[in-house]
């Protein structure tokens, strides 16, 4: 009886680490310019927030070689990407009030980490969404795609 309840509360404590793990993923961003990750899943029928953690596997500061998580649809990536630099550091390189950014965190550096948490009933399954940095001129190779399902 003993060996039956061990087991079960084994495993069903696997099952919720791995519903836990499906409604958050853990990204690095690095000096180079890059995301270890060039593609995220995650289902709305199992989670109602998508939390993200953004690390910065690099050494240079914010201010030099800073990398945040931005989440738009992927129609409007280029054209929010394009006004970025324009928003300047002080609003993390993400213009402020554009309803077209799903999700932003804060710009960090070398040795630093941030999260962010998505509302998933923000976002549509089967719709194009692209992840990208905002920090000046990081955005065309640090970017991947967030499928929704």
């Amino acid at each position: 009886m003993k060996i039956l309840l061990l087991s079960t509360s084994i495993a069903l404590s696997m099952l919720s680490t791995s519903a836990l793990a499906a409604c958050e993923a853990v990204i690095e961003g690095n000096d180079m310019m890059m995301f270890n990750l060039k593609q995220m899943s995650v289902s709305t029928a199992e989670c109602r927030e998508f939390k993200v953690t953004l690390k910065h596997a690099g050494k240079y500061p914010a201010a030099s070689m800073g990398h945040n998580w931005v989440l738009t649809k992927t129609a409007d990536y280029m054209a929010v990407a394009g006004a970025a630099p324009a928003a300047g550091l002080m609003n993390e390189y993400v213009p402020p009030d554009d309803a077209r950014v799903l999700a932003a965190s804060k710009i960090v550096g070398g040795g630093e980490e941030t999260s962010v948490t998505v509302d998933l009933s923000k976002l549509q399954a089967g719709e194009d969404y692209t992840y990208f940095c905002s920090f000046p001129a990081h955005f065309a190779m640090m970017k991947g795609k967030l499928n929704v399902h």
